[in-house]
This record gives C-alpha cells, structure tokens and sequence, in this order.
C-alpha cells in the first residue's frame, strides 16, 4: 500500500546539505541505486536546474551585438 505523506507537516531534524555544507530545514534526500543517501538543500537543487553551474566562459554574445549568422 502507498502511503501520502505531505511534506509541509513533516517534522525533520535539519541536516548538513553536501553540496554548499550549509545545515538547512528544507530539503531533498536523494538514494542512489547503491544505497548511499545524498541530502540537498531547495536552494542547491534549484541553481542546478536553473543552469548556474554552467562553463565560467559562457556569455550570451547577442546582448553585448555578436550577432551570429
């Protein structure tokens, strides 16, 4: 049987993100397929999807009118 859990009523103990080591209330518990439980903090997760991470040497060069045709 699937059990619903609302995670707004969860009472966690906060933990030590791995990714910006900060000890954070709100976050995400990854497992991997060997078992080894990774946790990540809302903030973290956020800036990966968003792209934050990306090469130091990308710029978008059509703000600065490279234009490439």
């Amino acid at each position: 049987m699937i059990e619903e859990i609302d995670p707004k009523t969860i009472d966690r103990s906060p933990v030590r993100c791995e990714e910006c080591d900060r000890e954070m209330d709100h976050y995400n518990t990854f497992v991997s397929p060997t078992n080894v439980r990774r946790n990540i903090c809302w903030q973290c997760l956020q800036r990966q999807e968003k792209g934050f991470f990306a090469h130091r040497s990308f710029h978008r060069g059509a703000r600065h009118g490279n234009i490439p045709r």
